[in-house]
């Protein structure tokens, strides 16, 4: 019987792996494995991507696509915008759970990913500046980097936060409003308001933001 999937040879042997790797790990995925899981021979896999490395390089740069796409098509739009959707299922490809199983791994690509991932963040985020969706900074790379390692940092974690606050954010809850409101209102009063007074703030910014600038200018 001929299968209805009308997804590239390619496609599904990715798409394959992914769901593999992030239900088992690259270690614990086989060729053979993600042969079976796309419904062809192993030496078809090895054809087309060479090893079970550039097959694992392949899936880093297609959920790197993903999220690059979605966040950089909200932010073009101007209006309101799902923070966690580049990092939910597309389609039946988990993308969160490999997203946070690679990250958790290791590899030598994990790097390589990450920065992709910070870098599109630069742009997308300017691009958000740009339509007025996001304050802009000083500090353009260095806070690219750092929300962004916190998101990672959350995909990594996302058991104990479903522990805590019962949302998985790796699934796409969009459709349950109470999951939706319980992730979605501190994420917006931490972004919008954040959670420390001004006097706070000020403190906090002279004892280390104005004091290390000055003790540069010393310095040079």
């Amino acid at each position: 019987m001929r299968s209805t999937d009308d997804r590239s040879t390619v496609a599904r042997i990715r798409d394959a792996a992914i769901t593999e790797f992030a239900a088992n790990g690259v270690d614990g995925t086989s060729i053979r494995t993600i042969a079976t899981a796309a419904g062809v021979s192993p030496g078809l896999v090895i054809h087309h991507f060479g090893s079970k490395d550039e097959l694992r390089v392949a899936c880093d740069e297609y959920v790197a696509g993903i999220i690059r796409d979605v966040k950089g098509g909200a932010m073009a739009s101007g209006g309101a915008f799902d923070v966690t959707a580049a990092f939910r299922t597309v389609g039946e490809i988990p993308a969160a759970k490999y997203l946070a199983r690679t990250l958790v791994d290791g590899s030598p690509h994990v790097a390589e990913l990450v920065d992709e991932i910070v870098t599109d963040a630069m742009k997308y985020v300017a691009t958000g500046v740009e339509t007025g969706m996001i304050k802009p900074t000083e500090h353009e790379w260095e806070r690219a980097a750092i929300l962004t390692i916190w998101g990672l940092g959350s995909l990594v974690l996302h058991e104990h936060l479903e522990r805590l606050i019962g949302v998985d954010i790796t699934s796409d809850f969009s459709a349950d409003p109470k999951a939706t409101s319980a992730y979605m209102a501190p994420i917006l009063e931490i972004y919008s308001n954040g959670f420390l007074t001004e006097t706070t703030v000020q403190i906090l910014r002279a004892a280390f933001v104005d004091a290390a600038t000055e003790a540069e200018k010393e310095s040079t």
